[in-house]
């Protein structure tokens, strides 16, 4: 029986999940008082807005917007000309607003392991898939474009 693969927005409401847990459980430091931690709107929305308009790229370039599936069209342009995987920035975006929001330090410990997690489990599957199907043209543009920022 084949294994349906873990798609990343699992991956962010886990982690999210994990940020609101160890504020609950373990809030050591309350480094940002109100109103400054309504900052995290700043972050927060940025990496919806990043999530937006790669989803729509894709869905303009008509392919996949799944990163288990091979895609039919190596997006190069809008936030793609920025990072090569702006989903993922968005999401550690989406995660450092969220932390913001909550005030403590304890949450932002989820963070880099997430990052981590999404450039081992995710990123680095997708690479080797976007090589395989593009060749030169993803040599090209992983050339000149760095994989997060």
């Amino acid at each position: 029986m084949k294994r349906k693969a873990v798609l990343p927005p699992t991956y962010l409401l886990v982690a999210l999940v994990l940020m609101a847990l160890l504020h609950l459980l373990i809030p050591l430091v309350r480094f940002v008082s109100p109103p400054w931690n309504l900052l995290g709107i700043i972050p927060l929305a940025c990496g919806i807005a990043l999530n937006l308009f790669a989803d729509s790229a894709f869905h303009q370039a008509e392919t996949t917007v799944k990163p288990f599936e091979t895609p039919s069209v190596l997006v190069t342009t809008g936030v793609f000309r920025i990072s090569r995987n702006p989903m993922y920035l968005g999401y550690v975006l989406i995660l450092i607003g969220v932390g913001l929001l909550l005030r403590s330090l304890t949450p932002f410990a989820v963070i880099p392991v997430f990052g981590l997690l999404m450039d081992r489990v995710s990123i680095q599957a997708e690479e080797q898939v976007l090589q395989g199907t593009f060749g030169a043209a993803w040599q090209s543009y992983a050339g000149q474009v760095r994989r997060w920022i």
